[in-house]
């Protein structure tokens, strides 16, 4: 029996200040999340974070959650997760399990060994590497598989920033929204790609350039992938911008990138998504399409950040439309992505 364990990050049980406090807690305790000593990132966590973001948190969740199936992050990974599933068919065995919260990513490897799996793939659901996403959750397993009197055999899926059927299917999605009316059934007069932002102290430890010299200490840094950047999120970020300029034959000048979702004082990595639509407004632009294809799956940062809170901002700056556009979620053509990374990697 072949597993497929797939993984997200994870969402608060319900929109509630409550149940917000306790994923926060989980999710920012990370020290991989917040790379600072455990001192000060209590004070942080406990003395800043957790007595106010939780209600405002709260609000914002209650914006995109789905009165019947809840979290969007989780029932588009649970939709994926069945659809995976059903073009594996017999032989595999597919789980979801999400870093921080529920369903635990603990009880998922449990639920794949239990079942019989005696080959476990691991697909982390972030296309860009970080070590707050892909590598906590690497960590995270092996910690879990390394108290269970069998080592189950993990293997891990790489990164897919660039992959030819993730940049098809995402830009097929912006295509589809202007075919169906979108911005008024006109082209976008810009394409913005939108991805979580990370502090720059943690790109910078990516760097593998033989001085620690090249992540951003120049402004060409991430023009391409080498030996230097290869696990820069930052580098790969850009590259899955290119591909999907690309894919979508857009000229020079009509895109651009932008890191949204920052948190804190401490600098990370720019242009940040804030600035960067009023700039656009301001240089003329009306019909703009954002998509965020550091995310797999719709969530707070997408449907609410983006699709809400950006979108009232570029409205209220020009009078402008934005469009937000669908992450690939469990689309059929997504699952049948995943599927076939299963089979290739288990050699099927």
């Amino acid at each position: 029996m072949n597993g497929l364990l797939l993984v997200n990050l994870g969402t608060p049980d319900a929109p509630t200040p409550a149940a917000v406090r306790r994923y926060l807690a989980e999710f920012l305790w990370d020290e991989r999340v917040i790379d600072l000593h455990p001192v000060a990132r209590a004070a942080l966590l406990y003395g800043v974070v957790l007595p106010f973001r939780p209600a405002r948190s709260a609000r914002a969740y209650t914006k995109v959650w789905d009165p019947v199936r809840g979290s969007p992050l989780l029932f588009h990974g649970l939709d994926l997760r069945d659809a995976v599933a059903q073009r594996l068919g017999q032989g595999w065995k597919v789980e979801l399990g999400m870093r921080y919260g529920s369903p635990a990513l603990a009880g998922a490897l449990d639920a794949l060994i239990a079942a019989g799996c005696e080959d476990i793939l691991v697909l982390p659901l972030y296309p860009q590497y970080a070590s707050s996403s892909t590598g906590s959750t690497r960590a995270a397993l092996m910690a879990h598989a390394a108290t269970l009197p069998r080592v189950p055999p993990l293997r891990f899926l790489g990164d897919f920033y660039t992959h030819p059927g993730f940049i098809e299917v995402q830009a097929a999605l912006l295509e589809e929204a202007l075919a169906a009316g979108a911005l008024g059934g006109e082209p976008p007069d810009h394409v913005l790609f939108s991805f979580h932002g990370l502090p720059e102290r943690q790109v910078r430890a990516t760097d593998l350039s033989p001085q620690r010299d090249h992540c951003l200490q120049a402004s060409s840094c991430c023009e391409r992938i080498t030996e230097a950047n290869r696990g820069c999120y930052r580098a790969q970020s850009y590259a899955t911008a290119r591909a999907l300029a690309d894919r979508l034959c857009l000229a020079d000048g009509t895109w651009s990138v932008s890191f949204q979702s920052r948190l804190g004082r401490t600098p990370w990595i720019k242009p940040y998504t804030d600035e960067v639509l009023p700039e656009l407004a301001a240089q003329g632009h009306r019909r703009i399409a954002v998509l965020c294809p550091s995310f797999t799956a719709d969530c707070l940062e997408t449907l609410e950040e983006i699709g809400m809170g950006a979108k009232d901002m570029f409205h209220a700056a020009c009078g402008g439309a934005l469009l937000q556009v669908p992450c690939v979620n469990a689309d059929p053509r997504w699952a049948e992505v995943v599927a076939g990374m299963a089979r290739s990697a288990a050699g099927a």
